[in-house]
């Protein structure tokens, strides 16, 4: 089973989707430990997204990977911007020229969409941050891929993994950003940037796996 172009092309949409539904509870997140922006920001972005996917249809994936960044970067503001564009690019350039992916390749991606974040804002775990919910899933997906788990399998363990470290933000002092202003303020605060990862990785998961039924 692999991840196929329609595939990537229609996650990006439901993710853009849920970004609309997402965008004031995201933005209220943000509100507490932040600029009260960050649900409108990626909604903007997403829906700028939208307006390119009918030209990449007939890309590869790593182009279209590419592209999704590069118009982040260009109409995201904030913070959000250059680490999400970062991400969507970082992950284009492992996958280039690729069509298809399998688990071992989406594991690749999202690893080097990591370290593109990581070397982008220099945060690492434990800083209350979109890392924290990036991170788990990686390290997730590589264990699903060591032990020869289904694609199906190693999504939904991925996307437990950045569940997990997204509410672990919860409790955190933040060491990055904006919330680092707050110090000891930010604690008890959900992290905005981990919740739209944790979004993003499991809208992977629900729509590969329901596409693949």
């Amino acid at each position: 089973m692999v991840i196929t172009r329609d595939d990537v092309i229609d996650w990006i949409k439901v993710y853009a989707q849920l970004l609309v539904e997402k965008k004031d509870y995201l933005t209220d997140l943000d509100s507490a430990i932040g600029d009260a922006d960050h649900g409108a920001n990626m909604n903007r972005g997403f829906q700028a997204v939208l307006s390119k996917l009918p030209g990449m249809e007939d890309q590869d994936i790593g182009t279209i990977f590419k592209t999704v960044g590069m118009t982040l970067l260009s109409t995201v503001g904030g913070a959000g911007g250059p680490l999400y564009g970062s991400l969507f690019i970082q992950a284009g350039k492992a996958v280039s020229g690729k069509m298809e992916l399998t688990l071992a390749d989406w594991a690749d991606a999202l690893e080097a969409a990591t370290t593109g974040v990581v070397s982008r804002g220099k945060a690492v775990l434990e800083d209350k941050t979109m890392v924290d919910a990036l991170t788990p899933a990686v390290e997730a997906l590589k264990e699903s891929v060591s032990k020869g788990l289904s694609l199906s399998e190693g999504l939904k363990n991925s996307a437990k993994a950045a569940e997990e470290g997204m509410i672990a933000t919860i409790p955190l002092v933040a060491r990055k950003g904006r919330a680092s202003y707050l110090g000891e303020r930010s604690a008890g605060h959900q992290d905005p940037g981990a919740t739209s990862s944790f979004y993003l990785v499991n809208t992977a998961f629900k729509t590969w796996t329901n596409s693949h039924k």
